[in-house]
């Protein structure tokens, strides 16, 4: 009987100061390290098959790139290219690496190359790390920390991120999904590697600074607190999740400022959400329920979707916010905060879209080891698609993985682009997208059990 092997590799991906950061529709530029970024490395092997599963502290890759990234580590460790998975933890404070943002190029494309070596070096100390490993599954709690961050105001309209304690709230627009989803790999005369897996926005520090945001901590967190274990965190489905609570109680604000967009951030509430991510991890460490692996399967699949083109009377307004935003003159437009950001989203989806294309390709993925499914997403889904995976009939534990081999946006759901509000209002999908992406995933899984 083939035994699964388990190798892990990690490596600096920290870039140089003036470095543009991406996440924001402002242009920042590194001014300082927080902490250092990291891409983590984990190599399956079962019998003559092998996989790779990349994390990287960066937004996110966008297909054009993620693509030919894969081929090349797959060309340097042997790996077939469709068994390798780049997915990003989305930190808002990590560098701008897609190279048509067309911020500050030189900069850009300096660093470019390194984050490709990087990555391929990180697979390579996987590869060269493999040893024999039993693997266990859990599920934990990380209570308080996540936010539905899309609101019903009085008015009927929706607003993302609409303030703190702002009395024109009505309610909420859904529920988070506070589970973390454990993987455990014991092996023989290695270190333990945990694989940890919640959705929530990692955009709690902001500014021009360099962080990995609360994934990060989490990973340092449980690094320390349990002897010769390596982690690796997997951001899931948080495109309509972030950290922010508008109706705090007391306490709740601590090591938290108000920033330009609404949105309260900080470095301490980062360290405490990764605190309270790595105790859901320990609260299943030990009690992990060990299965057996005895098939391994990874694949990827295109799926097709209509673009959200706009409609030509859109257009000249469109234009003009956007041509003013390119300018710098975002003081011109009679908006502020979220909205102003929602607003400047939308333009930029239009003019992008002005002509097409009619619709785009997203690359799915799934990779499976004995009955635990690991689900690549290109984008940020929302909370809704990553209960419906991990409903997927027959599998012990389901892990949606965002940002994973592309990064092509966001994925809301059918009511979601009824409501409005800025995911919706800047996703460049036509209306069902979300429900594509589950339905292709579950389709997915229900082939690799056939």
């Amino acid at each position: 009987m083939n035994q699964l092997h388990v190798g892990f590799g990690r490596v600096n991906i920290t870039p140089a100061m003036g470095t543009p950061i991406g996440g924001y529709y402002v242009v920042r530029l590194a001014e300082k390290v927080l902490d250092e970024l990291e891409a983590n490395a984990v190599a399956f092997a079962l019998g003559d098959k092998k996989a790779l599963l990349i994390s990287a502290d960066i937004s996110g890759l966008f297909y054009e790139f993620a693509e030919p990234l894969c081929q090349q580590i797959s060309k340097a460790t042997g790996v077939p290219a469709d068994c390798i998975f780049i997915t990003c933890t989305h930190t808002h404070t990590g560098p701008e690496v897609n190279l048509n943002r067309k911020i500050l190029p030189e900069k850009q494309e300096a660093y470019f190359p390194f984050f490709c070596s990087r990555l391929v070096d990180a697979a390579l100390f996987a590869l060269q790390d493999l040893k024999p490993a039993k693997m266990g599954w859990g599920v934990g709690q990380a209570p308080g920390i996540a936010f539905v961050r899309r609101y019903r105001m009085k008015d009927g309209s929706t607003r993302t991120n609409p303030g703190i304690n702002n009395p024109d709230v009505l309610a909420p627009i859904g529920d988070v999904d506070e589970r973390v989803g454990v993987l455990r790999f014991d092996r023989e005369g290695g270190e333990t590697i945990v694989l940890a897996n919640i959705g929530i926005h990692p955009d709690t520090v902001g500014g021009c600074v360099i962080s990995g945001d609360w994934p990060a901590f989490t990973r340092r967190i449980l690094e320390k607190a349990i002897d010769n274990t390596r982690c690796v965190l997997l951001n899931g489905c948080q495109g309509d999740v972030n950290h922010v609570n508008t109706s705090p109680a007391p306490g709740q604000n601590n090591d938290l400022t108000m920033d330009f967009d609404d949105c309260m951030r900080g470095y301490g509430h980062a360290r405490h959400m990764g605190m309270t991510v790595a105790g859901a991890v320990m609260q299943v460490y030990s009690k992990v329920a060990y299965i057996p692996v005895e098939s391994m399967t990874a694949m990827k699949q295109m799926l097709v979707h209509p673009s959200n083109m706009p409609a030509p009377e859109e257009i000249p307004e469109a234009h003009r916010i956007n041509d003013l935003h390119i300018a710098g003159r975002d003081s011109e437009l009679p908006y502020e905060g979220m909205m102003l950001t929602t607003v400047v989203a939308e333009a930029e989806r239009m003019v992008q879209l002005e002509n097409g294309p009619e619709k785009f390709d997203l690359c799915m993925g799934a990779l499976t080891l004995g009955n635990v499914a690991l689900v690549g997403i290109p984008g940020e889904p929302f909370t809704a698609i990553g209960r419906a995976i991990k409903a997927a009939p027959g599998w012990d534990l389901v892990m949606p993985m965002c940002c994973t081999n592309g990064y092509e946006g966001y994925f809301p759901t059918m009511d979601a682009y009824l409501e409005g509000g800025y995911e919706a209002r800047s996703s460049i999908f036509k209306a069902g997208v979300a429900e594509a992406v589950a339905d292709t995933a579950v389709n997915m899984l229900n082939k690799i059990r056939e």
